[in-house]
C-alpha cells in the first residue's frame, strides 16, 4: 500500500485495516504522532489527513490510502503549523507535554478552515484532552496564531 505521508510517498506491507498510527510508529517510525486511549477520544494521535484533524488510532490505513497525511514531524514546514509552533513556545503551552503534538495538530486544521476564529470556534474545535490542564495556554496560543 502507498502512503503519501509529510508529502513523501511511503510503501507499506501491513493489513488494511491497520490503524493509521501504529504504521506511523511501527512502521515508519514517526513516533511525534502519540497513543492514548486507543479509542478515538483523547486527540492524542492527531494528524491531518487532507487537512482535516483525524484521529489516528481508529483510521484504518487503507481509507487514507490516497490522501495527504500530515504528522507532526512536518507542522513547521507549514506556514499555520510554524506559526503555531511559535505560539505554543511564546505560551509556554507543554507541562508533561504528551497531548501537545495533537493538540498543534488540531490547532492547524482549525487555523486553515478558520483562519481568524472566534473563541466559540476554538473551544468547539480544541477537544483534545489534557491532563495538565493547558487549555488556556492553548487557547491564548490559537489566538496568537490567529493573530501572526
Amino acid at each position: 500500500m502507498e502512503l503519501t505521508i509529510n508529502g513523501t510517498k511511503h510503501e507499506v506491507d501491513i493489513e488494511p485495516d491497520t490503524p493509521l498510527l501504529w504504521v506511523l510508529r511501527d512502521e515508519l517510525g514517526m513516533t511525534g504522532t502519540k497513543y492514548g486511549c486507543g479509542l478515538a477520544q483523547c486527540g492524542a494521535c492527531t494528524v491531518l489527513v487532507d487537512g482535516q484533524a483525524t484521529r489516528s488510532c481508529v483510521t484504518s490505513v487503507e481509507s487514507v490510502a490516497r490522501s495527504e497525511i500530515m504528522t507532526i514531524e512536518a507542522i513547521t514546514e507549514d506556514t499555520v503549523g510554524q506559526k503555531l509552533v511559535e505560539a505554543w513556545v511564546s505560551n509556554q503551552v507543554p507541562q508533561c507535554g504528551y497531548c501537545q503534538s495533537g493538540q498543534v495538530m488540531a490547532a492547524t486544521a482549525l487555523l486553515k478552515q478558520s483562519p481568524q476564529p472566534t473563541d466559540e470556534d476554538i473551544a468547539a474545535a480544541m477537544v483534545n484532552l489534557c491532563r495538565c490542564g493547558t487549555y488556556n495556554a492553548i487557547a491564548a496560543a490559537v489566538r496568537q496564531a490567529a493573530e501572526a
